[in-house]
């Protein structure tokens, strides 16, 4: 991973967030540290033994308070989060401006960007401004101005569903 890049899983499929913290922890294998903001994440990893067992290499930060699925939440919880989640937004902008760490994960980020909680502005005007640090971000739509930002994008779709579906079409061939 180079120095200062900006790497972006995005799409339709699972494992996008799973792909960002095996990156994670491939950088802290090798000493440097990782900062991971999750976003509509609803429980998100923040209750993770494994994960505090990686700190101080990996620090996870989660700013919603809620549980519960952000689409879910009435009109006031929701102007709630959307405050929590600003205070995510400015905390990694601090950790960019900083430097705080080599690696930062913007999980479900463009999600952020997609239900309009946050500018597609602010988010490139952010990515801009870092110096050294990589990010990675997660999210289902990529806006075509960050993509255009990133050193590398990788499209997670799913060809083989999961669950009872793939069962069944697995007994059919």
């Amino acid at each position: 991973m180079a120095k200062g890049g900006i790497y972006i899983y995005s799409g339709e499929g699972r494992g996008k967030s799973s792909a960002a913290i095996g990156r994670a922890v491939q950088m802290a294998t090798t000493g440097m540290s990782v900062v991971i903001i999750q976003f509509l994440k609803q429980k998100g990893l923040e209750d993770s033994e494994f994960l505090r067992r990686l700190e101080p290499e990996i620090k996870l930060f989660r700013f919603e308070k809620s549980g519960e699925n952000f689409e879910l939440l009435p009109e006031e919880k929701k102007r709630e989060e959307i405050v929590n989640i600003k205070n995510g937004i400015n905390f990694a902008r601090k950790v960019l401006a900083t430097g705080e760490c080599d690696l930062l994960i913007l999980d479900e980020v463009l999600g952020l960007v997609e239900k309009g909680i946050v500018e597609e502005e602010e988010l490139k005007n952010m990515l801009e401004s870092r110096e050294g640090t990589s990010v990675i971000l997660t999210g289902i739509r990529l806006p075509q101005a960050i993509c255009e930002l990133a050193d590398e994008v990788s499209r997670i779709d799913t060809v083989k569903p999961e669950g009872p579906e793939a069962v069944v079409n697995e007994r059919r061939h």
